[in-house]
């Protein structure tokens, strides 16, 4: 019986244990999960003679249905009335259709997938002229069980040129934001952590009182059978 007591006490232990690891591992996920894509607004000053990258990102908003999207980069300059198709990209072959982008542009969006959702590009040794809007445009086919769906999106940037950079106010606050809510996530992840482990230390307390209860009603039975034996005999 005391055998059989410590075989219960043990397996709740265990199980307290794989509880805990459990809780932990959810956890991470979710905090995981939620940041594997996030749509942040691409810089809008580049400067003269220096490389810049283009952000744009257009994410699936379900990642369990499979999909498959190419990009095209439009430009419209400063002072002209329509968009210019200057390149593309299918996941696997890169497209530079503007003669005045030639070498100028490198892909710096999703490697290894056919399911772009991010859409960077790299423009190498920026010059005035590349002063203007850019537009992004994700031509997404979502496969579903027994039917394709097309979803088309962009996005655009306003780049302007400087021969020097500055850092406007915007640009500060956005930083201080962004490291504000890096430790709120952390802090908000530690009390979850913090939460669980309470309750669930709670609940193996429990279990060890209720089993060791319970060990100690069967051990008074024992006794008084046993004293019962004795006067009898």
């Amino acid at each position: 019986m005391m055998m059989m007591m410590m075989m219960k006490m043990k397996m709740a232990d265990v199980s307290v244990r794989r509880l805990l690891l459990l809780c932990v591992f959810c956890a991470l996920s979710v905090s995981l999960c939620s940041g594997a894509c996030a749509e942040v607004d691409s810089d809008t000053e580049a400067v003269a003679g220096q490389s810049f990258k283009l952000g744009c990102i257009s994410c699936k908003k379900r990642g369990e249905v499979e999909a498959t999207a190419t990009v095209d980069w439009m430009f419209r300059a400063r002072g002209e009335a329509e968009f210019a198709h200057i390149y593309s990209y299918d996941g696997e072959v890169a497209s530079i259709i503007d003669e005045r982008f030639l070498d100028r542009v490198e892909w710096h969006g999703s490697k290894n997938t056919l399911d772009l959702q991010d859409a960077s590009v790299d423009l190498l040794n920026v010059t005035f002229n590349d002063s203007g809007v850019y537009r992004c445009v994700f031509n997404r086919v979502l496969t579903y069980g027994h039917y394709d769906h097309t979803d088309i999106a962009s996005k655009e940037v306003h780049l302007t040129v400087v021969a020097k950079a500055t850092r406007g106010t915007a640009s500060i606050v956005s930083e201080v934001m962004m490291y504000v809510s890096i430790i709120g996530l952390q802090l908000w992840l530690l009390v979850e952590m913090i939460y669980c482990y309470r309750k669930i230390a709670a609940a193996g307390e429990e279990a060890l009182r209720a089993s060791a209860a319970e060990y100690l009603a069967i051990a008074s039975e024992s006794k008084d059978n046993c004293a019962g034996v004795q006067v009898a005999e």
